[in-house]
């Protein structure tokens, strides 16, 4: 099994070395770290550049348009979508291994730990947590019994390579929930089922230190249910400005 792990980014340099440090400490370590980049204007290519990254550049901004450019010049069988504020457990690259032997599983994702400078954010990390069960069985029902979690992109989705080339990757239309949208996609292909795996991960907390807890969470409850009733990329990215 070989890996690649892919970085959309777009103005990092805060976040950026704290998840580089995690990914050169993996052992074992992936076949490759590819960084896309979407017209960053501080020093994250010149961080990357320094860590010896494969760098993507020209893509435009948006995630998914950006995680799919770099799965299409990964070489590894495995595909993993990190993004730049979220650091790996080292055997990360084990766990991916094992989880995807398990022909029944095409997508898997982690727990993520919402964490700052000073505190764990429990109360958000336990909603991301039940979110991951409780969207699809409230929006999605039947892909929920078919298999379906709905994982989130500091969940850190990997996948096979061939599974993801066969659902035609993220769709770049969808600017937010493109996560979300690429599981039920995936579920819906009747090629695996979609797991969350029992081991953390850590995402920055910069969003809701930004926000407050409070809103921060009404507003990933209200992008979530209008997601899940069908609204327009468009309408929902109003409401989910980038926090760098």
């Amino acid at each position: 099994m070989t890996l690649s792990i892919i970085i959309p980014t777009l103005n990092e340099e805060q976040a950026l070395p704290a998840t580089l440090q995690s990914v050169a400490d993996l052992v074992p370590q992936p076949l490759e770290v590819i960084l896309v980049d979407g017209g960053s204007s501080d020093r994250t290519i010149e961080l990357a550049r320094n860590a010896g990254l494969k760098i993507v550049h020209g893509q435009p901004t948006g995630r998914a348009s950006q995680m799919n450019a770099g799965a299409a010049i990964a070489s590894g069988d495995h595909l993993c979508f990190l993004h730049a504020d979220t650091s790996l457990p080292k055997d990360f690259v084990s766990l991916v291994q094992q989880t995807l032997e398990n022909n029944r599983i095409a997508l898997a994702g982690f727990v993520s730990i919402m964490r700052g400078p000073e505190k764990l954010r429990w109360f958000t990390t336990a909603h991301n947590f039940v979110k991951t069960w409780y969207a699809p069985l409230l929006f999605r029902p039947i892909s929920f019994f078919k298999g379906c979690r709905l994982l989130f992109g500091d969940q850190v989705l990997t996948c096979r390579s061939s599974d993801f080339n066969a659902i035609k990757g993220f769709d770049p239309h969808q600017t937010v929930m493109e996560e979300a949208d690429f599981c039920l996609r995936m579920s819906r292909s009747g090629r695996g089922v979609v797991r969350q795996i029992n081991r953390k991960v850590w995402s920055s907390d910069r969003r809701v230190a930004e926000w407050g807890a409070l809103l921060a969470n009404c507003t990933y409850l209200y992008i979530g249910a209008m997601w899940g009733l069908g609204a327009k990329p468009d309408r929902l990215a109003e409401f989910y400005k980038d926090v760098r």
